[in-house]
């Protein structure tokens, strides 16, 4: 038993559980190319969503939102994060960017950081644009993502 918690508090497990592997997931797959302030600014739409109450309220559940079929399973292109549900493998490549990434998310976890994204809940990278946009109030640009926030 004892050898459990050590195993568990070496690998962070927490008060977050597995809620640090899905916003590491969710940074990784979202914005791995980007720097560190689009990693924090894509966690920080995530945290925002889970404390906006149009959204789930665990970081895993707003990470795997989207249409399901009846199994469960996430309809491909029907998620909140494209991500998850684009048919692509999930399977991390770069061990090192990751490795970062969970870094700057417990960084981001544990010191509650100021949100630079001024209250975003959504983004897009610059090269498209969704419908969407244009009910939201754009709140910054990073890199090749601009973010929304979701007027009350």
């Amino acid at each position: 038993m004892r050898k459990i918690l050590l195993v568990l508090l070496l690998i962070g497990f927490d008060a977050y559980g597995n809620e640090r592997e899905c916003l590491a997931e969710n940074v990784y797959f979202e914005a791995r190319g980007q720097g560190q302030a689009g990693w924090v600014a894509v966690a920080q739409v995530t945290l925002n969503r889970v404390q906006d109450t149009r959204f789930p309220n665990t970081i895993c559940e707003v990470v795997k939102q989207g249409l399901t079929y009846e199994s469960g399973h996430p309809i491909k292109n029907k998620c909140q994060f494209s991500w998850y549900c684009d048919g692509k493998s999930d399977k991390v490549k770069n061990l090192k960017v990751y490795s970062e990434i969970n870094e700057l998310i417990n960084y981001v976890l544990d010191q509650k950081l100021f949100d630079f994204t001024g209250g975003a809940t959504h983004y897009h990278a610059d090269y498209v644009r969704p419908d969407w946009a244009k009910t939201k109030t754009k709140t910054i640009e990073i890199e090749d993502h601009i973010f929304y926030r979701w007027e009350k």
